[in-house]
């Protein structure tokens, strides 16, 4: 084999990779959004989200796979299409009262149980697998990790009282989030020396975590100025604290990814696209932000 072959990909090149990749993706996920299509803005929306999440949940399970460990990969995706679709036709008022956010969070939690007494089910009628526990755990974990998580950018889309303006709030997760990527990445490769946690993640240091911090910080001060009114709300000083939090929640979140990969053997969940590797490579630092953007949204934001 040639030293061509051997040799690494510049890291220039991962990052235009990388960030082209980003761009793609989440610029077709945002059209439908803003589209002013109904349509468009929510069933096509609906189908991107639920996409991710299944596509990003198989991948989940396939790492569970090749840690030797066994999972209801079938029932589990199923699950995670469910609550996603069911938690849309919540918001469109077609399963009961959808004024205050609470009464999703029901939904939610009556959906889990019944989950969890289908994964039972489905344990009661499997004729090979013996470690029922193990079965049921990582299924169970799969669903609250990739589809649980991710549902709660649809939670922010139609959060009540916004008329209408709660996808400006996805945007402003969506850029936050992925600034806080670019600022941790470029950071990093340009200036790192001090590694954060090298036993899960080598190439993670603390000089492109505190590029994270100033980068998305200041996209998020940014977005705030320039969205105005569209963003009820918020204010500078707001636009500040979510900045810290949603880009130190997002370098939680590729870390979490990194000790499920590095426990599997793999370098990507997948290899969907060029730069990033597979669909959980993508959302990992989104999944724990969502629902903190939304916590933010419904108990600071909004508050009385």
């Amino acid at each position: 084999m040639s030293d061509a072959t051997l040799a690494p990909t510049p890291k220039a090149k991962v990052f235009a990779r990388r960030l082209l990749s980003t761009v793609v993706l989440w610029g077709v996920v945002l059209s439908t959004l803003f589209s002013g299509n109904r349509f468009l803005s929510d069933y096509v929306f609906l189908i991107l989200m639920v996409g991710l999440a299944g596509t990003g949940l198989a991948e989940f399970y396939a790492l569970v796979e090749k840690e030797g460990m066994v999972c209801f990969q079938g029932w589990g995706i199923f699950g995670g299409v469910l609550l996603m679709v069911g938690t849309f036709y919540h918001f469109q008022g077609k399963l009961g009262e959808n004024r205050t956010p609470s009464r999703v969070n029901d939904f939610e939690s009556l959906f889990l149980i019944l989950f969890v007494l289908g994964l039972c089910a489905r344990q009661f009628v499997s004729k090979s697998n013996t470690k029922g526990i193990l079965a049921i755990s990582t299924t169970l974990f799969g669903l609250m990790y990739v589809p649980w998580l991710l549902n709660f950018i649809q939670k922010i889309h139609f959060f009540p009282g916004l008329e209408g303006r709660g996808k400006f709030y996805v945007l402003y997760l969506i850029v936050v989030t992925k600034f806080s990527d670019s600022g941790a990445y470029v950071v990093g490769s340009l200036i790192g020396r001090h590694r954060m946690i090298p036993r899960i993640s080598p190439g993670k240091t603390w000089e492109g975590f505190a590029g994270a911090l100033a980068v998305a910080t200041g996209a998020s001060l940014v977005f705030a100025q320039v969205a105005g009114e569209q963003l009820p709300g918020m204010t500078w000083v707001h636009a500040i604290l979510l900045g810290i939090l949603l880009s130190g929640a997002a370098v939680v979140g590729d870390l979490i990814e990194s000790i499920f990969k590095r426990e599997a053997g793999v370098k990507d969940s997948g290899r969907f696209f060029p730069g990033i590797g597979g669909i959980l490579d993508l959302l990992d630092s989104l999944l724990f932000n969502a629902p903190l953007m939304y916590l933010y949204l419904r108990h600071v934001l909004t508050r009385p």
